[in-house]
């Protein structure tokens, strides 16, 4: 009976951890699969494919690539997360090369799902001013993912132009 009443005890503690920060692990999980497809993609085009735009005045793979690994470190910090010693935020699309990106992107990466879980439930709430638009620190939490998503589609898209198979369709 004891070790019932023990099993059942770990049980009901495990669930209830598993519960704990929900709305963040579930936002951390959904933008790490985003992240790993941006990745995925950023691997796949060749060097020579980093420049490639569909259109003048449209960003580059390469500037895609860095635009999103800046509005990772933009969104995080307004929600009060300075970047990482040693990121300069605002030299980010001086970055040049194929590794070199692909570092930067993965570095801000890590940053931004770090920085998810950090936030507590009862910060919700709190209004943030991003600059763009007034929202909450949830909205904000959503926004990285959705941003990190938007991104993803624009590359897909920029891949198929140029004869490059996402990786997971393949």
């Amino acid at each position: 009976m004891k070790k019932l009443v023990v099993a059942a005890f770990l049980m009901v503690a495990t669930m209830t951890f598993a519960q704990e920060k929900l709305t963040q692990n579930t936002i951390q999980g959904v933008l790490q699969g985003n992240q790993g497809q941006v990745v995925a993609l950023a691997e796949a085009f060749s060097e020579e494919q980093y420049d490639w735009r569909p259109t003048e005045g449209v960003n580059s793979v390469a500037e895609a690539l860095l635009h999103v690994a800046g509005g990772n470190y933009y969104l995080a910090s307004k929600m009060g997360f300075a970047p990482p010693e040693g990121v300069d935020v605002m030299n980010l699309s001086k970055i040049t090369g194929k590794e070199n990106i692909i570092a930067a992107l993965k570095q801000s990466n890590e940053f931004v799902l770090e920085k998810v879980v950090l936030v507590e439930d009862d910060q919700f709430a709190e209004e943030v001013d991003f600059g763009f638009a007034k929202m909450n620190m949830l909205g904000g939490l959503l926004a990285i993912m959705e941003h990190n998503g938007e991104h993803k589609g624009q590359l897909i898209a920029y891949a198929r132009s140029n004869g490059v198979t996402p990786p997971w369709s393949k």
